[in-house]
């Protein structure tokens, strides 16, 4: 499946996230290598309104500044010794601060004086796959209706996440869910159970939405705007997941023929299960990871919803990444295609997300937005490119 289950995970950042994702799945990672590039060489250096993604980094660095020293952003090699912490980016965010992020040259020259750019790589490999993941808008209601049936969960109180990292160094960044049955810790309830009805009766209903097909899309998002009957938009983000493994229904689609693997997206799944709707609700329970939603209280219709770092996300200059190897908080100059018109899309980026199919660093997610533009974008996003990462000259030296 190229499109995310959902957007970021508590792990230990203990940052207040809208949307989540899976960990990446056990097994020997990817090694990253990072290939110092001049910054104006960068694809699209002279082309891009670099102030746009600029001010996204303003944003991720009011939030790093209110982090502690030592507070761990990700990254691993040089990305984690230069980045990986947020005392590592204090010079640099400082300074961000006074420049006026609507001046081009302002913003070029800062950008040229406290980073450097890395051309990513993995085992000898520079070529990244980019997918695309937006927030949907759907309607429903906040009491069950003949037409808005589906129930959106919110957080189950005896559901439990536990970062295994505090409990075995090796295993840190990995997260464990489930829930205390005889003084034990449990597996949580799958998918295709709490569908059949294991969480009824204890209210933990947001909203209720008209099929579950709109329930999964939200959770494929991690986040979303409900259209509710008055016109009112209730504004909803993840909030923890049932802690069972992710289960990409695309892949199995794909293997059984249904769709190209070449085309696997978003819009190319949603159509099978509407085309299919005997066959939907199966489908979906063959992935048993399910997310539950919090209501986001204050956040603007014309920003995006927050993200790994607690920061709204701005449409194409938010990336979601592997935080295994580029530190949140990190700027990424992005050079791939526009899938709509075939034109470069070469972008100043900030990484501000995680995602459950983002495992490994030659995978990014690019946040196209909402409404249906977005939508589109999304959904048609799959296609190849290279990531460049900017990090801090000062923590360079010694």
């Amino acid at each position: 499946m190229t499109r995310r289950l959902a957007r970021a995970a508590l792990l230990a950042l203990g940052l207040s996230l809208a949307g989540c994702a899976l960990q990446p799945s056990p097994g020997q990672p990817p090694t990253m290598g990072l290939q110092p590039v001049s910054m104006e060489q960068l694809p699209g250096w002279q082309s891009d309104r670099v102030a746009a993604g600029f001010a996204a980094f303003q944003e991720s660095c009011a939030r790093l500044l209110t982090l502690p020293a030592d507070q761990k952003l990700g990254g691993s090699g040089l990305a984690g010794t230069l980045g990986g912490t947020a005392g590592l980016w204090t010079k640099t965010c400082a300074a961000a601060r006074s420049v006026p992020p609507a001046q081009e040259a302002a913003v070029r020259t800062f950008l040229l004086h406290y980073l450097e750019a890395y051309r990513v790589s993995a085992n000898g490999d520079a070529t990244v796959r980019y997918s695309g993941y937006f927030e949907p808008e759907v309607t429903g209601s906040l009491r069950e209706t003949a037409h808005y049936d589906t129930p959106l969960y919110r957080r189950p109180p005896d559901l439990v996440q536990a970062d295994l990292g505090n409990f075995r160094p090796d295993l840190a960044g990995r997260l464990i869910a489930g829930r205390v049955r005889n003084g034990r810790l449990v597996p949580y309830f799958t998918r295709a159970e709490i569908v059949a009805g294991a969480l009824q009766g204890q209210h933990l209903e947001i909203a209720w939405l008209a099929n579950p097909l709109n329930v999964f899309v939200l959770q494929i998002e991690g986040a979303g705007r409900i259209r509710l009957p008055d016109g009112q938009l209730l504004r909803v983000g993840y909030d923890g997941e049932n802690g069972q493994p992710y289960v990409p229904i695309g892949r199995i689609l794909a293997g059984r023929g249904a769709i190209s693997r070449n085309a696997i997206t978003l819009g190319a799944i949603v159509a099978w299960l509407k085309a299919h709707p005997g066959h939907a609700q199966a489908m979906m329970d063959e992935n048993p990871s399910y997310v539950f939603f919090r209501i986001l209280n204050g956040v603007p219709p014309d920003m995006g919803p927050p993200g790994a770092l607690g920061v709204p996300l701005a449409p194409q200059r938010a990336l979601a990444v592997d935080r295994r190897f580029i530190p949140l908080g990190a700027p990424v100059w992005v050079a791939t295609t526009n899938p709509e018109t075939g034109r470069p899309l070469q972008h100043l980026m900030v990484a501000e997300d995680i995602g459950g199919a983002i495992a490994t660093p030659l995978r990014a997610d690019i946040f196209f937005g909402w409404g249906t533009r977005a939508e589109a974008l999304a959904g048609r996003m799959n296609e190849r490119g290279q990531a460049y990462v900017l990090l801090p000259r000062a923590a360079a030296k010694p």
